[in-house]
Parts: structure tokens; C-alpha cells; sequence
């Protein structure tokens, strides 16, 4: 049994077992609860101190634990209403239109919540427990805090052998064009996102999106009170001609995309549509903010990845972000924005000023981490399991559900983008599955503007492994039996 479910079925067991005592009454010792129910002392610890935080009981060093005593009369309701008015005042732009102050945070909900037990999660923008590297980052985390200096306050822009190691992954491993000097880190992708926004667009600018695109990016959008403008994306990754128009008609200064395994649609961005897209960006003056952050989540089946953008520009139209977090732990929160030129320093201001800086210890835990020999083991695992998984959810829709379009098949990360039937109501099919026991990401989230079509986002990477997926796909097949959609 693992020590986590002890320390949980010991806390539960308290739990109702004090309710016996007291207020203020002494509950047994440590020793007579390691005798009683067979277990460790520090799992009869972590229990008390779980229920400590609930505010069952209270500690007392070197006394024991006691029932807390429970406040008496009724808590009274405030009234918060007035908070409705200033929550909801706008202030203006520079062009003097009212910036939205309210943040839909329902698309990140959708894949950040952990599904209820036995409800079988394809929704989850993670990798599964068996697929992360749980024992390198605990030997990684280990031998971290051994290192003089580990607790002490970093350099502000982030540790420069972690900067150097992003550097030379961002440029490739044999050009040196990019340096440490030209990256900050940042706690993950999402962070690093928020700056670029912040950085690079003032409130209520323009800001052209791929559409569909990652919702969280929209939800930052909106509230960093930028306006975002959607361009389409087709199995090429964004069409350069609409890109061109929508600068034309904007003004834009600034332009988010994912080139690389796009999220939600897996696809890449052609060959012959990267010089474009660098042309079109500084014809119109505007940066490019390439979001990488596919890139250590490519398939085992996969050809050679292209360069990033930001290799191929040497005049600083592309702020590149890449992250661990996808490919490692969702806790794993490190990242790096890269810039060149004025920019660079605009981005590492914002970056001190909201957070200060990355923790030093998860800053030396990702070094660790990334120079050992587990790294490219991890890697070549991730590789192997996402393609196993990916191959089992196709299979597996193309045979339980052969009617509906079928979606393509990315050679990189971690989820396949389905149509449903026209006229499908996502939010309506999304709850008849988790009642089917599998809870998927609904499509409308993904669209800046309206969708062009239902569709719903299925991820594979959360999935236990390609038994589970199977499972997942016959309950789908049982919610779109319930609606008549097949």
C-alpha cells in the first residue's frame, strides 16, 4: 500500500472516531495509534497534521493532540453585494473603449480538474503518473538541496547553467546563436505566457490567435484585458494569407502561435508557411510569440522535428517559450521565455516585478534533473508511451464510432481534436460522458470567436495506458448512443 492511501485511510478513521472526545480532550498518543491500527509513526503523523489543517484537532508539542474546540453561534452572512459594482467597473484603453475586467477560467478548469474516482480522465492536459519520471525527480530533488547554496535567492532572470541549457535547446544543438543571456526563466508555460502578454501588447490591443486555440492563452488574454483576434489554422498549422489580413485590418503588434504539435488540432506548421509567417510578422513590425510547448512530447513514430522559429530569426521578431512541466510533473514548474533586443528586458522586468523569481531549489532540481542520464531515458519513455496511447484511442474510435469524421493523428503531444455531429451541444454531451464515467474537454473553449463546429478535445496522455483508453472510448460510445448522435 502506498503511503499517500495510509495516511488517507488513517485520517478518515480519525476523523470519525473523534467526534468521541471532548472538546479540549486528549486523544491517544502516537505510539498507542502505531499499535493500534499497524502502522507507520510517520504516517500516524502526517494523519494528525491532515486533520489538523481540517481543524479537527490541535497539536501541542510535547503534550499530544487534542479535539478542537468548536467556535460557538451562528456565523452570520456578509453581505458582499456591493462587490458586484466594483468587480464590474471598466477602465478604458488608450483608444478610449471599456477594458472587460471579468476572466472565464472554464476552459483551464476543464483540464486542470481531477475526475472523480472511476471516472476514466480524457480530459487532463498531463502526463499520467506511470509516464512521469517520479523516481529521477525525487534523486534529482535530493541531490538539489545538496547544493551549497540551494536555499539562498538566485539570480533574478534564473540560474545561468539553466538559462545555457534552455539557450542551446531552443537554437539546436550545434548553433550558438542563442545564449543564456537571452533567457529568463519563469515558473512554467503559463507564467511565461502571462508576461509575454503583458510585455508585449498594451491593454486593449489587438492580439491575433490560431483558431482554435490553447484556452488558457485566452483566458490570459482576456485578463490582461488584450483583445484577441482569431486566425485560422488548417492541417498546416495558421493559413500565412489570412495571418497577412488580419494584420492589415487590426493593426496588431503581436501574434501567439503554436508551430509545433498545436493544441488542439496536433497540427505543424508547413515548411514553406515558417518564412512566411516571419515575413508577414515584420512587414507589420509585430512579434511573433512562439509557444513550444510540444516539443519533448513528440511520438516515437515521429520524423525529425522542425527547427524552432526563433532559430531561424535573428532580428527579434520571435519571444520563444518553452517548459518542463508538460513532459515531467505538473509541480515541475519550470520554464524560460527567450528574447532578443529591447524586449528581452521589458519581458525580465515584468517577470521580477510579478514574482520576484523562480525558486531556486525547482530551478537546481530542473538542472539535476536534465544533465543526468534519466533525462533522455524519461524522454524516449514519454515517446514510447504517448505513441502506445495515441495509436489505442484511433483504433479505438475508428471501431466504436466509425461514423464520425476522423480525426487526424498527430506525431506529437498529447490528444486527438474530434468533430461531432452538426448541431451537437458540447456542453450537453460533455456531462451525458461523465456520467458515462469519462470526462472530456468540451471544444467551444478553444475558439476565440464562435466555433465553426462542435467538437471535443481527447487526451491520452492522463490515461493509465491503452486499456483504459479503450474502456473510455465504449463509454463515449454509450454517451453519444444516449443522445441519438450516432
Amino acid at each position: 500500500m502506498k503511503q499517500s492511501s495510509s495516511v488517507a485511510e488513517l485520517a478518515a478513521a480519525l476523523r470519525s472516531d473523534v467526534n468521541r472526545y471532548s472538546p479540549g480532550e486528549k486523544l491517544p498518543s502516537s505510539r498507542a495509534l502505531v499499535e493500534r491500527y499497524g502502522v507507520s509513526p510517520v504516517t500516524v503523523s502526517r494523519a494528525i497534521a491532515t486533520l489538523a489543517a481540517e481543524g479537527l484537532v490541535v497539536t501541542r508539542p510535547g503534550a499530544g493532540a487534542f479535539r478542537a474546540r468548536r467556535p460557538t453561534g451562528v456565523r452570520k452572512a456578509a453581505d458582499t453585494s456591493w462587490q458586484e459594482v466594483a468587480l464590474s467597473a471598466e477602465s478604458a484603453s488608450a483608444s478610449g473603449e471599456p477594458i472587460p475586467r471579468t476572466v472565464d477560467a472554464s476552459g483551464v478548469d476543464a483540464t486542470l480538474a481531477l475526475p472523480a474516482p472511476g471516472v476514466i480522465a480524457f480530459n487532463v492536459g498531463y502526463l499520467h503518473s506511470s509516464l512521469q519520471p517520479e523516481r529521477a525527480l525525487a534523486a534529482a530533488l535530493a541531490r538539489a538541496g545538496r547544493r551549497p547554496g540551494a536555499w539562498a535567492s538566485p539570480p533574478l532572470e534564473g540560474l545561468e547553467e539553466l538559462r545555457g541549457w534552455f539557450a542551446r535547446e531552443i537554437a539546436g544543438p550545434d548553433d550558438g546563436a542563442i545564449g543564456a543571456s537571452d533567457v529568463v526563466i519563469t515558473a512554467g508555460g503559463q507564467s511565461a505566457l502571462t508576461t509575454a502578454l503583458r510585455a508585449l501588447a498594451p491593454p486593449g490591443a489587438p492580439v491575433l490567435v490560431e483558431s482554435p486555440t490553447y484556452p488558457g492563452m485566452l483566458a490570459v488574454a482576456h485578463a490582461s484585458g488584450v483583445r484577441p483576434v482569431p486566425v485560422p489554422v488548417d492541417a498546416d498549422g495558421v493559413r500565412p494569407e489570412l495571418l497577412e489580413d488580419a494584420f492589415r485590418a487590426t493593426g496588431a503588434r503581436l501574434f501567439i502561435c503554436q508551430p509545433l504539435y498545436q493544441n488542439p488540432t496536433g497540427a505543424v506548421l508547413g515548411a514553406g508557411r515558417r518564412s512566411e509567417v516571419l515575413r508577414i510578422a515584420r512587414a507589420a513590425g509585430a512579434f511573433v510569440v512562439e509557444d513550444d510547448f510540444a516539443r519533448y512530447l513528440v511520438h516515437a513514430d515521429a520524423g525529425a522535428q522542425p527547427r524552432t522559429l526563433m532559430a531561424d530569426d535573428p532580428e527579434g521578431t520571435v519571444v520563444h517559450i518553452r517548459s518542463l512541466t508538460k513532459c515531467t510533473s505538473p509541480s515541475l514548474r519550470v520554464g524560460a521565455v527567450a528574447a532578443r533586443g529591447p524586449a528581452l528586458e521589458r519581458l525580465r522586468a515584468i517577470q521580477v516585478v510579478d514574482t520576484f523569481f523562480v525558486p531556486r531549489p525547482l530551478q537546481e532540481t530542473a538542472l539535476e534533473l536534465v544533465g543526468s542520464p534519466a533525462w533522455g531515458r524519461h524522454l524516449r519513455a514519454v515517446a514510447a508511451g504517448l505513441t502506445e496511447r495515441r495509436r489505442a484511442m484511433a483504433t479505438a474510435l475508428l471501431s466504436e464510432l466509425p461514423d464520425l469524421p476522423p480525426p487526424a493523428v498527430p506525431s506529437g503531444g498529447y490528444h486527438l481534436w474530434q468533430r461531432l455531429p452538426e448541431g451537437t451541444d458540447e456542453a450537453v454531451f460533455a456531462a451525458v460522458a461523465l456520467r458515462a464515467g469519462v470526462a472530456v474537454a468540451p471544444g467551444r473553449p478553444y475558439f476565440p470567436a464562435e466555433p465553426p463546429a462542435p467538437h471535443v478535445r481527447l487526451s491520452f496522455a492522463g490515461t493509465a495506458g491503452t486499456t483504459e483508453i479503450t474502456d473510455g472510448v465504449r463509454r463515449l460510445r454509450t454517451a453519444f448512443d444516449q443522445l441519438g448522435l450516432v
